[in-house]
């Protein structure tokens, strides 16, 4: 099967379609209102307007805003290793194959989930505890590339010097998308992943074949 292709089988796992994160009502408006105004220009009883809540019916719910965040942010962050983990795991041993599905499932949640990517930005606003917990949970997905970008170099189909930051420079281009991507734009989610995938490849320098192996399918 060519790298970046959906194997049409019962056992494909989700990581390719768009992120169903099933928040509720409350969180939901919650990302809508702190995506438009951000998370210090909300206040609760904006978000209670929104879901037709009081605010003390509101922290029934949730403790308090920052609690609210928390929740919106650790969902995210939950899934995108699930689906790292999922995009791995369907790879099988081959070090460019798992780095190039790694990438594809980066690329492909942050087309895909514009509002939750922005709440990265807000983890400011997050109490030590909180901080650090998610900050856990994001190092994990940056290990992962890690750990792939050094399993190519020992395998001798990368060509990098310093795997930890090639690591970080990727997860930053990626994380980007969520900012200037927009579906029924001019590219496709399809386009984009092919594209970064591309890129990818070249700044590990990978071996050229996996390289062509993309722009055929482009």
């Amino acid at each position: 099967m060519a790298v970046g292709e959906v194997e049409e089988t019962s056992s494909a796992g989700d990581w390719r379609l768009p992120p169903e994160l099933g928040f509720s009502a409350i969180l939901s408006g919650a990302l809508d209102a702190f995506y438009e105004a951000g998370y210090h220009g909300t206040s609760v009883r904006d978000i209670a307007r929104r879901v037709g809540l009081t605010v003390p019916a509101l922290y029934y719910h949730h403790k308090n805003k920052e609690a609210i965040l928390y929740a919106l942010i650790d969902t995210s962050i939950n899934e995108v290793i699930r689906r790292c983990q999922q995009a791995l795991d369907e790879a099988g041993p081959e070090p460019a194959e798992r780095f190039l599905n790694l990438i594809e499932c980066l690329v492909r949640y942050m087309a895909s989930s514009e509002k939750s990517a922005a709440m990265d930005s807000e983890i400011r606003a997050l109490s030590p505890d909180n901080h650090r917990a998610y900050s856990r949970k994001r190092r994990k997905v940056e290990q992962m590339l890690v750990d792939v970008i050094e399993e190519g170099a020992n395998a001798g189909v990368f060509d990098v010097e310093y795997p930890a930051d090639s690591a970080r420079a990727l997860l930053g281009m990626i994380q980007a998308v969520a900012v200037w991507f927009r579906p029924g734009g001019k590219l496709s989610v399809d386009t984009v992943a092919r594209r970064y995938m591309d890129i990818a490849a070249h700044a590990v320098g990978s071996d050229p074949a996996v390289v062509d192996l993309l722009r055929e399918q482009a």
